[in-house]
């Protein structure tokens, strides 16, 4: 569950710091009671889209049966592995301009006189990062979990709680915490996440005979850490490891990383990146 638990953390607080943002940009416009309330229906929507989608997906994998269901299953877990990939680097390149982008965004949807337009940023902005939450939970799922669907709702949940902490404690100014280290370390955290659902959702293709293991096993370090062990199951959830991989899961955790590691070299910002704040305070 701990997989569980840092990824709604994160995406969470993602969110929070999106519809923080918003909040602070209709406060510095001064635009009263009626532009928070358009704010308000654009979450709630975005939380209505993700909860649509959550419930389109379940209802499409009830109806599958047999190497259907397995190709929809992988599919998802590849799927989830790509965006959450996506999302980290993403947020590495916009990460010090998000709040410069919020802003302009909303500048442009005021501008027709109509606050209107702030719901849709909102909802638009809310609805990523839940829709991304779902398809990640549902990936999450099938890999190592014990307790059932009420595990992981309780994981969810307390991730969903730990994220609106963590950002009381940066608007409020802690010291230890920031959004751009907190962003930072966790974005290595969640490629080593997506690794492991890659992995497993190739796994998944090997077993079902779509994709050749090649050789199998490349190694055994079943005596040093066992994969079916509790500690090894969420070191396999967290990070990809195999006890006994095949050839083709190394290949393809190898060319993860060097594609990972290649981007960034290339990616790299000439400058430091500044904080990002909730609620910037002024420089005394």
């Amino acid at each position: 569950m701990a997989n569980v638990l840092f990824i709604v953390w994160r995406e969470s607080l993602e969110a929070v710091l999106v519809i923080g943002i918003l909040y602070a940009f209709l406060a510095k416009m001064q635009v009263g009671r009626r532009g928070y309330a358009w704010l308000a229906t654009g979450v709630g929507g975005g939380l209505a889209l993700s909860a649509l989608l959550g419930f389109a997906t379940l209802t499409v994998a009830s109806d599958l049966q047999g190497r259907a269901l397995g190709y929809f299953q992988s599919g998802m877990m590849l799927a989830a592995a790509a965006l959450l990939t996506q999302m980290v680097l993403w947020m590495r390149k916009h990460g010090r301009t998000l709040k410069r982008e919020l802003e302009t965004d909303m500048a442009k949807a005021m501008s027709t006189g109509s606050l209107a337009g702030v719901a849709i940023v909102a909802l638009l902005a809310v609805a990523r990062e839940g829709a991304e939450t779902v398809l990640y939970l549902y990936g999450l799922g099938f890999e190592h979990h014990n307790g059932g669907p009420l595990a992981l709702a309780g994981a969810a949940a307390l991730g969903l709680a730990l994220a609106l902490v963590t950002a009381w404690l940066v608007s409020r100014g802690v010291r230890f915490l920031s959004y751009r280290v907190f962003f930072r370390v966790t974005g290595v955290l969640l490629l080593f996440t997506a690794a492991g659902m890659l992995v497993s959702g190739v796994s998944r293709l090997i077993g079902m005979g779509a994709l050749p293991g090649l050789m199998a096993p490349v190694w055994d370090t079943s005596m040093i850490l066992d994969s079916n062990s509790r500690i090894g199951a969420l070191v396999s959830a967290l990070t990809g490891y195999r006890a006994e991989p095949s050839l083709m899961l190394v290949l393809v955790y190898g060319i993860y990383w060097a594609l990972i590691i290649y981007w960034m070299r290339l990616r790299r910002p000439s400058r430091p990146q500044p904080q990002l704040e909730l609620n910037p305070r002024p420089e005394s």
